[in-house]
């Protein structure tokens, strides 16, 4: 069963439909329908931007910062697969365009490596590998 989130949990909205809405919010109020019920109608998040919005209970989900490495995780594994698809189509269409679109991968393999230890390679980066599965500093 899934309990209702309280005032000061953190949650995600889950279709986002601008830049602000993939943020992570707070949950700043709790609208039930009448006092006797559990049942929650809309919650209200703000985001870090200091901004408040209200959303259906079905529009939003718990998510903690925790949560928000395996989204980056996934986020770049996919923008690295499409990169490379984009370097290998742009290797045959244009020299100038094929050496930017490499160096853009580089550039997002390297930063994924350096900030997250996501160790993508390019040639098959749909397999991520951590070098540190523990989570603990090295």
């Amino acid at each position: 069963m899934n309990r209702s989130m309280d005032l000061g949990d953190t949650a995600r909205v889950i279709k986002p439909t601008d830049p602000i809405e993939y943020r992570l919010g707070t949950v700043t109020d709790v609208d039930y329908p009448n006092p006797q019920t559990t049942y929650v109608r809309r919650y209200t998040l703000r985001f870090p931007s200091g901004e408040e919005r209200t959303y259906p209970a079905a529009g939003v989900r718990r998510a903690t910062r925790a949560g928000d490495r395996a989204v980056l995780e996934t986020a770049f594994t996919h923008a690295c697969v499409a990169v490379r698809d984009a370097c290998r189509i742009a290797h045959d269409y244009d020299a100038d365009l094929s050496s930017g679109t490499a160096s853009l991968l580089r550039r997002l393999v390297d930063l994924a490596s350096l900030r997250l230890g996501l160790i993508l390679d390019p040639a098959d980066p749909a397999w991520p590998r951590t070098d540190n599965q523990d989570g603990g500093d090295q």
